[in-house]
């Protein structure tokens, strides 16, 4: 898209610079006049399709992270609804900051056994921009956590995310 529109943008300036000199002896006013009217219709037009053109390429980016994002979310509760004998403890699971790594987004995860036993926690994270839109989700497994301790694991995006992003525990699961 920068190409295009940079092509695009050359072309009304080449178009502008045309209509504005003319090919016209006639200097008048009225003749100036209308050849300003023209060049600026000619730049509203171009706007117009480079407007229709960045918005078309918007929507389709939604739509792909939209369908990305809903896959990523059908899986984790998939991973989460196939723990046998789960019990639900979001209450127990923490995130830190978030972070980055290679572009990635990143959060440590902490889990705090409760149980009298060692238990495994799987952990769904979800990431979103500054305004709550989840932009990715992940599962994080902390296994073989002992009784009355805490264990750990970085939950990681499952790819780049721009802009600030947060991240929130969605779902935990000690099993």
């Amino acid at each position: 898209m920068p190409r295009t529109k940079g092509v695009l943008l050359t072309a009304v300036a080449v178009c502008c610079a045309a209509v504005l000199t003319g090919c016209s002896d006639e200097n008048t006013p009225s003749s100036v006049s209308s050849a300003a009217s023209k060049a600026a219709s000619i730049a509203a037009s171009a706007a117009e399709s480079l407007g229709a053109e960045a918005t078309a390429a918007a929507s389709s980016l939604a739509s792909e992270a939209a369908s990305a994002f809903a896959s990523a979310t059908a899986e984790a509760n998939k991973q989460l609804d196939e723990i046998k004998n789960g019990v639900d403890v979001k209450s127990d699971a923490k995130l830190g900051t978030p972070g980055t790594d290679q572009g990635r987004a990143t959060v440590d995860v902490t889990v705090t056994n409760t149980a009298d036993s060692t238990k495994s926690f799987a952990v769904q994270v979800d990431f979103t921009d500054s305004s709550g839109n989840r932009l990715d989700t992940v599962v994080v497994t902390v296994s073989d956590v002992a009784a009355g301790r805490t264990g750990t694991a970085t939950a990681r995006s499952n790819r780049d995310l721009s802009g600030t992003v947060k991240a929130q525990v969605a779902r935990a699961v000690r099993y």
